[in-house]
């Protein structure tokens, strides 16, 4: 009989990146609030938050600590299981988008191989796609559990526009699919890193795809959910603390995570342009590490842009909403797809 044999070394490499990466999530979620107030301040022509730390650069830990301290207040009126385990959910589902994504290329440590990615599984767009379609739950069963019509109005509002822009979002990517002919977020960049990145074969996928992340994240011009001149001030408006922190802190870090997917289907992940990196495998981890820095500037860039078009572009009304995703977005990414397929067709002829 022999029994199941575990590489406990692996359990612990994975164990080791798991903790790096859910921390660095957290920590760059923690300053994209301070990103996101000091380039609002800069286009609105005001200074922004400077007082906690020098250039203000503690306020994310003075705002955690006032969240930490906030009185918990659970309405008496609420369902208190789903009440907790709406805010719970939301921050899970977004946290282990992250387990898929090829961070940068192997590194060699005490004569290892070690992957930067968590999980390479050859269907790794398909597994995002369902963790993404999770998260439609915590807004659901935030606003459904509040026991306050506002907040279960926003509720519904959050889960169709979410579910209407998952659509055109994975009709988008069908097309990038049909180029790839893989599933697996690694063996894409590894495509783009042989030839061109993605993003200049499908332009239009691309701005499709983006499009729809602004959606998906509940960004300015699609945070209807939280329209406080009509619902007062949205799903989350009956919570407080740390769970009303959660719901918060889960729109950042799906940011972070939508970032790093954009780049690495469309812009070659970790892939340093106008460097081959065949030629320089010599180079060992510091190749790795510079591809991580590298990848981490373009994710840098896409927060940046979610910012600069929350503080530039007017929110839409909610059918004008609805009209872009199934009346626009849609047709327009179903006619990406047959115009891929029949050029992929006619080319191979």
């Amino acid at each position: 009989m022999h029994l199941l044999t575990i590489d406990w070394l692996l359990l612990l490499e994975k164990l080791i990146l798991i903790v790096i990466v859910v921390m660095a999530s957290l920590v760059i979620a923690m300053y994209e609030t301070y990103a996101e107030r000091k380039i609002a301040a800069f286009m609105q022509d005001r200074i922004g938050p400077n007082r906690a730390g020098p250039f203000g650069l503690l306020q994310p830990l003075a705002d955690g600590g006032k969240l930490f301290f906030k009185e918990e207040i659970i309405p008496s009126h609420s369902n208190k299981l789903l009440f907790i385990l709406g805010p719970s959910l939301a921050m899970l589902t977004a946290m282990i988008t992250s387990a898929v994504i090829p961070w940068s290329g192997d590194i060699n440590l005490f004569g290892r191989t070690v992957s930067l990615q968590i999980a390479d599984i050859n269907i790794g767009i398909l597994y995002v796609f369902a963790v993404v379609s999770l998260g439609v739950y915590g807004i659901m069963i935030g606003g459904w559990s509040s026991n306050n019509k506002f907040s279960l109005l926003a509720a519904l509002r959050g889960a169709s526009q979410v579910i209407s822009y998952e659509l055109a979002m994975g009709l988008s990517l069908i097309a990038v699919l049909m180029m790839t002919g893989t599933l697996s977020l690694k063996a894409i960049v590894e495509q783009q890193m042989a030839s061109h990145w993605n993003v200049l074969y499908q332009p239009l996928a691309f701005i499709i795809f983006f499009t729809c992340a602004l959606a998906e994240c509940n960004r300015t011009p699609f945070d209807l959910p939280e329209a406080e001149s009509e619902l007062n001030m949205g799903y989350h408006q009956e919570y407080s603390s740390m769970k009303l922190g959660f719901y918060l802190f889960a729109e950042y870090v799906n940011m972070f995570i939508s970032s790093a997917i954009v780049a690495t289907i469309f812009f070659g992940g970790y892939d340093i342009p106008f460097f081959d990196e065949a030629a320089h495998t010599g180079w060992g981890n510091w190749l790795a590490l510079a591809g991580l820095i590298c990848f981490m500037l373009k994710i840098g860039f896409f927060i940046f842009l979610f910012m600069w078009i929350r503080w530039t572009v007017p929110r839409f009304r909610y059918d004008q909403l609805m009209d872009l995703g199934w009346k626009k977005l849609i047709p327009l990414a179903l006619a990406n797809m047959l115009i891929t397929g029949a050029v992929i067709l006619w080319l191979h002829k």
